[in-house]
């Protein structure tokens, strides 16, 4: 049992890790000069905070979705929700980032928010930790549309 935990942990945590990649490989290559030139709000925070937010938030989002995965009464359909919300967190970094369309991206980050307050509720019904686990993560998504919507009406 423990071993079946420790690799399931595992597989959740290459999952979720994917968006980080894929969304960082986006940004990275391209980022720069674009981002750089755009008009930012004072309320966008320095450059350096986003790693490690967003390290600490794909850590919660694992646990979360793991803890839900070992839970009775859990439902695979919601697993299945977790999935699609990876590939719109990983589309939204591909969109702004790679694309350098802020309106779209911005209509990504709305159903992105839609999802995650649909996992939230559907795990609380299953696991309360789990839901808890993914409150920051819409906190931090929040802000990122107020940060999205804010380099749209500024650009």
């Amino acid at each position: 049992m423990l071993k079946n935990k420790f690799i399931s942990f595992i597989l959740f945590f290459i999952i979720t890790y994917s968006a980080s990649f894929i969304g960082g490989m986006a940004t990275i290559s391209f980022k720069e000069p674009w981002y750089s030139e755009l008009i930012k709000s004072n309320y966008n925070p320095p450059d350096w905070v986003f790693a490690p937010v967003w390290t600490v938030l794909y850590l919660m989002m694992t646990l979360a979705i793991w803890l839900y995965w070992h839970s009775k009464n859990r439902d695979i359909n919601v697993i299945y929700i977790y999935f699609i919300h990876i590939v719109f967190n990983s589309m939204w970094s591909i969109i702004f980032f790679g694309l350098h369309q802020i309106l779209l991206a911005l209509l990504i980050l709305v159903i992105l928010i839609i999802l995650i307050i649909i996992l939230i509720f559907k795990f609380k019904r299953v696991n309360n930790v789990s839901s808890f686990l993914m409150i920051p993560y819409l906190l931090w998504s929040c802000y990122a549309l107020f940060l999205n919507l804010n380099l749209y009406i500024l650009n």
